[in-house]
């Protein structure tokens, strides 16, 4: 039953960023993602709409383009992006929630979810 109750508490305690905290918290900032793999992803929200990352040092050049370059934008509350080659240029979109100071959760429009932590200024 504490379990329940701890679980209830974690889940309360995140909060959902805003506009505000995205353009404030996120862009201009380095992202890290947790990987299924153990490893973090870094994609880099620069100034100006341009979202790129690499994933060379996780070994991705194996399966797909280890980096590429794309745009992101603000809808409402969600952090959107398009990439040029990653995911067939798909674009896609995201609820985040903060749960810690550097911390969040985020959920993509399409179900998928993970975990990431907000690295240094770029």
């Amino acid at each position: 039953m504490a379990g329940l109750a701890l679980g209830a508490r974690a889940q309360a305690a995140e909060t959902r960023f805003s506009a505000r905290d995205i353009q404030s918290d996120i862009i201009g900032r380095r992202v890290f993602l947790a990987t299924p793999m153990g490893g973090e992803f870094p994609l880099n929200y620069r100034k100006g709409g341009v979202v790129d990352g690499d994933g060379e040092a996780l070994g991705l050049g194996r399966f797909v383009k280890p980096d590429d370059t794309g745009k992101w934008w603000i809808s409402g509350d969600r952090l959107c992006q398009r990439f040029t080659t990653w995911y067939k240029g798909a674009p896609m979109c995201f609820e985040l929630y903060r749960t810690g100071d550097k911390n969040l959760r985020w959920i993509r429009d399409n179900g998928q979810k993970g975990t990431a932590r907000i690295g240094q200024t770029l």
